[in-house]
């Protein structure tokens, strides 16, 4: 899976970015422009298409391209629902008192590139999952706060107990910040946290460090 990386051909980047779907800016009738509200907070249409349009072009520098586009085809989807699930987290960890500094953040993802054969190594296993290299710290940064609710909830993220535990206390955060999706990208689920019928929003990452098994 992982080759020797090779440039495209300006004709097959193009190609690449075509895929990506076109979303119009509209929203719902009381919030125009927005694909969702969270917690009074609107996650715009623009700003959704932006976080596409960088991983269609982070993919299409990579020579597993096509593949990867053809593998996230509802990247418009999984993308809203990775935002909207960003949210839910990080109130739901403030609310426990969760922190995560930079220095944590960059500890575990050294460790992660060193298990998984490197920097550039990583950010495709990443990619392969619809995050652009630049979203890397974002994503570790969510496993963290994942690790430390999970801690101040006493909960085994390795048993199905601990699962349930956490998903109830991300649930019960969900309720709480009134969710609104854009009837065009679905319902949002606050029992599953969770879009539709987008993939589990907690996703696994590439070779994470040992003591933070995720």
């Amino acid at each position: 899976m992982f080759r020797r990386r090779t440039a495209l051909s300006v004709s097959a980047a193009a190609a690449l970015l075509a895929a990506t779907p076109l979303l119009a800016a509209c929203g719902t009738a009381a919030h125009p422009g927005a694909a969702a509200i969270v917690d009074g907070k609107r996650i715009t249409v623009a700003q959704l298409q932006s976080r596409v349009k960088d991983i269609r072009t982070a993919q299409a520098k990579s020579p597993q391209g096509a593949q990867l586009v053809m593998n996230t085809g509802r990247l418009s989807l999984a993308t809203l629902n990775g935002m909207i699930f960003d949210e839910v987290l990080a109130r739901a960890a403030k609310d426990a008192g969760v922190t995560v500094d930079r220095s944590d953040v960059q500890q575990w993802r050294a460790v992660a590139e060193q298990r998984s054969g490197g920097a550039e190594r990583l950010k495709l296993m990443w990619l392969q999952q619809g995050i652009a290299p630049d979203e890397i710290d974002a994503m570790v940064r969510n496993q963290l706060l994942l690790d430390g609710l999970a801690r101040h909830l006493r909960a085994d993220r390795n048993q199905p107990e601990g699962q349930q535990k956490l998903a109830q206390a991300l649930s019960k955060t969900s309720r709480d910040m009134g969710i609104d999706v854009n009837p065009r990208f679905g319902k949002w689920d606050d029992q599953q946290v969770i879009l539709g019928e987008t993939k589990d929003p907690w996703i696994t990452p590439a070779a994470p460090p040992r003591q933070q098994q995720v």
